[in-house]
């Protein structure tokens, strides 16, 4: 079969070779954005006067025809023809005829394919966005709803001091924040056009770059066709930021599968998000959230992947960046998928609130609230530190808790307790006196999911 790009050759590719260096198999994903960049460029073509208002109109008839296809899925992908640009020209050729060919006047599949995957990783990005927003709101309502439940937090995975599960939940609201922030960013950096550039360095007909890219609702143009041609920093960017994306989500899901563990029972996930064993009958695994920790390893490996493709390309164009779209599409349906999951297994799981509260009251995770107890009373907080210990370790060795001391064991701790000590031993004392701004306090909590309602609602 002849190539389209054939002229120059003498002999055509065996067809494992052709097999080995096609990429329609995975770029067809691309085809909307390919159409959609076609009628762009056509209709640039016709403006410029580069061809006639009747071709420009032949072809924009046959590309819609595609399109409408292309959207019910019903256009045939051949592999002789390698790739979703050759494969989207001998369509529109066999479906309009010869005129189909001067379609690819001006310009090249090296700024085609590139025009292509900005305009799908602007959609996929805003969308990821909007996912993140409601993921957030998921996380807000179980704020609200647990501002008040304590459970115990935790540093080295040892019970440190008691908090408000509110709180807790609300930490990965901001990361979930911040992590909206930089795919916002990298919005000014995708949103740009590199159609026109040719193959590395623009062409000679006299095409309006800026057209085309106020058609396709790019925000600026590359200033240099070598880099408009061989830059991925925009899905190297993409990757990054899903990276850090997943690796906040994959913390989650740690704390989730603890949480459901038979030795924590906080909370209980729906069975839509766990599955059962083929052998233990008494089994709920949290399987989803399982899955999604493990799905963080290759959304790593699709940016470590393209970092190692791009480290050694010299400019501009090279068959390498065909490696550039199958870790970008698999870390956009890892991404979408997981946030997805994400939202529906939060907005289901049931909060335990009594096992919670009863875990802060079995161990000393109120030491500090000992301890800052003396120093308001004037005793150096190190002083305090070492009293309080000690007292601990009496507790250690009795098999008890600080509550469960005598007052007289406190008085021979220090003559500086009183009966009031019992009242500050209580987790929701404790919780409620935290009113240092971002702590755990209830009134700051309140205050906190009224800032993050803000932040979602724009």
């Amino acid at each position: 079969m002849k190539k389209l790009w054939g002229g120059r050759f003498q002999k055509t590719p065996e067809k494992w070779v052709d097999e080995f260096g096609a990429s329609i198999h995975f770029d067809q994903e691309l085809v909307l954005e390919d159409i959609e960049g076609s009628l762009a460029h056509v209709a640039m073509l016709e403006k410029c006067k580069i061809i006639s208002e009747e071709e420009a109109q032949t072809i924009k008839e046959g590309l819609n025809k595609l399109l409408k296809k292309a959207e019910a899925k019903q256009l045939p992908f051949e592999v002789d023809y390698e790739d979703i640009h050759l494969n989207i020209e001998k369509l529109l050729i066999d479906e309009i005829g010869p005129v189909g060919g001067k379609l690819h006047t001006g310009r090249s599949r090296n700024d085609q394919v590139a025009t292509d995957m900005h305009l799908y990783l602007r959609k996929h990005v805003e969308a990821i966005i909007e996912m993140i927003n409601q993921f957030q709101k998921t996380l807000v309502k179980k704020a609200e709803e647990n501002v008040k439940t304590i459970l115990p937090g935790y540093t080295h995975l040892q019970r440190a001091q008691p908090i408000s599960f509110a709180h807790h939940l609300l930490a990965y609201f901001w990361m979930l924040e911040r992590d909206k922030q930089r795919f916002e960013q990298s919005l000014v950096r995708i949103n740009v056009s590199p159609l026109g550039c040719g193959a590395l360095a623009g062409t000679t007909f006299p095409i309006d770059r800026n057209f085309t890219a106020d058609k396709l609702g790019f925000d600026a143009i590359y200033e240099n066709s070598l880099d408009g041609v061989s830059d991925r920093d925009f899905i190297l960017e993409f990757l990054s930021n899903s990276s850090m994306m997943m690796m906040h989500l994959s913390r989650f899901c740690e704390e989730i599968i603890l949480w459901c563990s038979q030795e924590f029972q906080f909370v209980e996930l729906d069975d839509t998000y766990a599955t059962g064993s083929s052998m233990m009958p008494q089994k709920k695994n949290p399987d989803m959230a399982e899955l999604i920790r493990g799905k963080t390893g290759r959304v790593y490996g699709n940016l470590f992947s393209l970092l190692t493709v791009m480290k050694g390309l010299p400019l501009a164009y090279n068959k390498d960046f065909q490696e550039d779209k199958e870790g970008m599409f698999d870390t956009v349906q890892t991404v979408e998928g997981s946030l997805q999951i994400f939202t529906g297994m939060i907005e289901t799981m049931r909060v335990k609130t009594d096992n919670m509260a009863k875990a802060t009251k079995e161990d000393f995770s109120n030491a500090t609230e000992l301890a800052d107890y003396l120093a308001t009373k004037g005793m150096p907080f190190r002083e305090a530190h070492e009293v309080v210990g000690k007292l601990v370790y009496t507790c250690i060795e009795k098999g008890v808790y600080l509550k469960d001391l005598q007052l007289e064991e406190f008085k021979e701790a220090s003559s500086l307790f009183d009966v009031s000590v019992y009242e500050i031993l209580d987790p929701v004392y404790a919780v409620q006196k935290r009113m240092s701004e971002g702590g755990t306090g209830f009134i700051k909590v309140k205050e906190a999911i009224e800032k993050a309602k803000g932040l979602i609602n724009n």
